[in-house]
């Protein structure tokens, strides 16, 4: 394939929509109530939190809490698996420790909240909104196809692909058209991750393991690499800065890369 050829496959990809999302979503009626309304209010889970044991865990997997203001409420360790949180408030709220397995959060709001620890196994996080968010040491591996996520902490958090369990496909966290400016991820496992077109300028991969990531497309001008693996990483038609091809040689595609 030309070097003009790729660059218009590349476009066209960046133009269509997700095609993996979609996969993901396929089938599912987004409108129905399910996944638009809230079988509770925000007192009832106020009052689940006055009432909770020292030590005990809420529990709140399965339920649908779609819509609902849950902005800065201490969440820490509850239990959202397969939980509807889509379009749900929760910014500035803490969920250190939370279970968000299969959870749907799409287009949620979880700006300034806190996730560290957090584990979000196959959740669906298409178009959330998490800037200045702390994923600190928390399990990423779900879609956050399209989300925001400016200035985000991933320090030490697991993003990589699950190689063990695929009954439900490649499961890995997908960061595809992400707005990740300024994020940083030191210390961070990158491995498999879908990272293709993500607006990734000034991020902090300090440490970082990137290891066979797909980043074609990416824009990582002001990235900063310090001690970062990045064996295989795809760097077709990404845009990087000219001072980080050193810290870039074990990367595919290297030299298709547009350098700044």
């Amino acid at each position: 394939m030309s070097g003009r050829m790729r660059a218009a496959f590349l476009t066209l990809m960046l133009l269509a929509p997700p095609l993996r999302a979609q996969d993901m979503l396929q089938g599912v009626d987004l409108a129905q109530p399910a996944y638009s309304q809230s079988e509770l209010t925000r007192a009832d889970i106020e009052k689940a939190i006055a009432a909770r044991p020292a030590g005990a865990t809420l529990d709140f997997s399965g339920k649908s809490l779609n819509g609902l203001d849950l902005s800065h409420l201490d969440l820490s360790g509850t239990n959202f698996r397969a939980a509807r949180l889509n379009r749900t408030q929760l910014r500035g709220a803490t969920l250190d420790g939370a279970i968000l397995d299969q959870a749907w959060l799409i287009e949620a709001d979880l700006i300034g909240a806190s996730l560290r620890g957090a584990h979000a196994f196959a959740a669906q996080m298409q178009r959330m909104k998490a800037d200045g968010a702390d994923f600190s040491q928390a399990r990423l591996a779900g879609d956050l196809t399209g989300a925001s996520l400016r200035g985000a902490l991933f320090d030490g958090a697991d993003l990589a692909a699950d190689m063990k369990n695929q009954s439900m496909g490649l499961m890995r966290a997908v960061l595809r058209s992400t707005q990740l400016q300024g994020a940083r991820f030191h210390h961070a496992n990158l491995t498999s991750a879908d990272l293709r077109f993500a607006h990734a300028a000034g991020v902090d991969f300090a440490g970082a393991t990137l290891v066979n990531a797909d980043a074609a497309g990416a824009d990582f001008t002001g990235a900063q690499w310090r001690d970062a693996r990045t064996e295989g990483l795809d760097l077709d038609s990404a845009r990087i800065d000219a001072d980080a091809v050193e810290h870039l040689s074990t990367a595919l595609h290297l030299d298709r890369a547009q350098r700044q």
